[in-house]
């Protein structure tokens, strides 16, 4: 798992959200060894968005569905890693289980920074579901074509938030546990993804048509790859690249930048302009 020539200067905000998607996209395909490496610096970065305590910050969720989406992943991979990280009590047998030590404080933060985070959610699912009821109301009252394309993509984003939110509440529910059962399977997918349908691609044995060489392969626009020979190299640059949005500012921050996640159902995850939750 790598991320090709990244320039120095490209962090904090111009790629952060695309860097995070693709990472999340990603982490299904990566390797233990390699989920083992990357598992401190992601754990890192959840702490970083999911605050222990209330704030007063803004929470960007689309960041944090990222982040889950890819923790749960590489745990599913490398499971007794987490023990010091948040710990959780993970046995495969190994010496890495680092049974007899004590990680109880560290599991008590995590999970209420889970807690805090599930709370944010519920209440801008809320705001969101209220929101979704007025957006049915303005439509119906709209006469002109243009006021309802507008209001078509509000309802549209708000929809995308709502998914999101149900997504975080789903990741973290399991890992309330003290031996959590990681999500390593399709049962989750990341809220601006459709449910997978079937096309031509996945129909190429029948229809002749043939698969794009990048299909399925959870390549994102990042082109995060599996490389051979390099792995030292590879998880360095990933690292990097973490704690480049890590150290990148604070959470959520209010302003101008690129990926700065969603509102109550305005720009949710996109690219310009947006505002988080308080």
């Amino acid at each position: 798992m790598c991320i090709a020539v990244i320039p120095e200067n490209w962090f904090p905000e111009l790629g952060k959200l695309d860097l995070l998607k693709a990472l999340a996209e990603s982490s299904p395909y990566t390797s233990t060894q390699d989920s083992r490496q990357i598992l401190p610096s992601m754990v890192q970065l959840l702490k970083k968005y999911m605050p222990r305590r209330k704030t007063g910050e803004e929470t960007n969720f689309t960041y944090v569905e990222c982040l889950l989406f890819a923790f749960h992943h590489l745990a599913f991979k490398a499971p007794n890693a987490t023990n010091s990280l948040c710990g959780y009590k993970k046995l495969t047998g190994q010496p890495s289980d680092r049974l007899g030590e004590d990680f109880s404080e560290y599991y008590k933060d995590f999970t209420e920074r889970l807690s805090n985070v599930e709370y944010l959610t519920r209440a801008i699912m809320k705001k969101l579901t209220q929101g979704m009821a007025e957006h049915n109301k303005t439509m119906a009252a709209a006469k002109s074509d243009e006021a309802k394309d507008k209001i078509k993509i509000q309802k549209q984003n708000t929809t995308t938030g709502l998914r999101t939110c149900n997504s975080i509440l789903a990741m973290t529910k399991p890992l309330h546990s003290k031996t959590p059962s990681f999500i390593g399977d399709k049962s989750v997918n990341l809220s601006r993804k459709e449910a997978t349908k079937p096309t031509a691609a996945s129909n190429a044995t029948t229809t002749g048509v043939k698969r794009p060489a990048n299909a399925g392969n959870g390549s994102g626009n990042m082109a995060l790859k599996k490389g051979r020979g390099a792995d030292g190299l590879e998880n360095h640059l990933v690292n990097r690249a973490l704690e480049g949005i890590s150290y990148g500012g604070r959470t959520g921050a209010r302003g101008r930048g690129r990926g700065r996640g969603w509102g109550w159902g305005w720009g949710w995850g996109g690219r310009g302009r947006g505002r988080g939750y308080r």
